[in-house]
């Protein structure tokens, strides 16, 4: 018997068809894929590698240890979440597979934990694909986090996720592609409505807040994303602490990545995310 793949949704809506192309053009820069290799993955481009060194070079900071930095809070968030009784996790903007994912952080804390992938990127889908092969407790969706209400209502995201229970939603590294146009607060509203008492929130949001002012006065590298598949709506602290409405923020609150909850002290002069994890009382 051929072994069970993730569940995976058909299409994105045909007036994507646009995106979609040019997520599958090696010649536009990937948000995904210039995330991937920040963090030393092999799934990335000529196109990719040079608009990361585009924005190291315009903003003069190390971006890659930016990333590093966010994908090591959000698995100590994750076990967080997880040791505090939390079974089910949906990522939205997951972006694309890397050693130690959501899914198998938080089965080291409980092997049933149940997680659910949410991109609208065909790139990730592929490689989430792949990467989750045969496991029942995980599956990949395509999905846009515009439109939070068809992301609760996809079955392959009911068939494992049960609203009625609490869930932790992570929007790690996301809301920044979301300009202020599309209320980025109004879509974190939507995704709070449909979370029950004692679920979970997990953020980090891309910031020029607390930089240094050469580094602060370099904001415009964000624009580099102009060419990618996606741009960039850098946030201060009062703007992200905006979108966090509604949630307790578990301490030490709103922060940078490197200083909320490290493993061993950490003192770097600047990191460009802000992240904090938030619980629905």
């Amino acid at each position: 018997m051929a072994a069970k793949g993730p569940l995976v949704t058909q299409s994105l809506p045909e007036n994507d068809a646009e995106a979609v192309s040019a997520a599958l053009n090696p010649a536009i820069p990937n948000v995904a894929r210039m995330y991937d290799f920040m963090l030393g993955g092999k799934e990335n481009y000529v196109s990719d590698r040079a608009a990361v060194a585009s924005l190291i070079e315009l903003s003069g900071t190390d971006i890659p240890a930016a990333a590093r930095l966010n994908r090591a809070f959000l698995g100590r968030a994750v076990q967080y979440v997880a040791s505090h009784g939390v079974t089910q996790f949906l990522d939205v903007g997951a972006g694309l597979p890397t050693q130690q994912s959501v899914h198998q952080v938080a089965q080291e804390i409980a092997p049933g934990i149940r997680t659910v992938y949410v991109d609208n990127d065909p790139v990730v889908l592929t490689h989430s694909r792949a990467l989750l092969g045969s496991n029942s407790t995980t599956a990949a969706v395509l999905g846009d986090v515009r439109d939070p209400a068809g992301i609760i209502a996809d079955p392959a995201v009911r068939e494992l996720l049960d609203f009625a229970r609490p869930v932790c939603i992570l929007l790690v590294a996301v809301l920044h592609f979301v300009p202020d146009a599309a209320d980025p607060q109004g879509l974190l509203a939507a995704f709070r409505d449909a979370m029950v008492p004692g679920s979970y929130l997990i953020l980090s949001h891309g910031t020029v807040d607390g930089a240094p002012p050469e580094v602060a006065a370099k904001a415009d590298a964000s624009r580099v994303y102009d060419q990618a598949t996606a741009q960039v709506t850098l946030r201060d602290a009062a703007q992200v602490a905006a979108l966090l409405d509604g949630f307790t923020l578990i301490e030490p609150g709103l922060v940078h990545t490197s200083q909320w909850r490290p493993l061993v002290p950490a003192d770097y002069e600047f990191d460009a995310f802000l992240a904090a994890v938030g619980r629905k009382d």
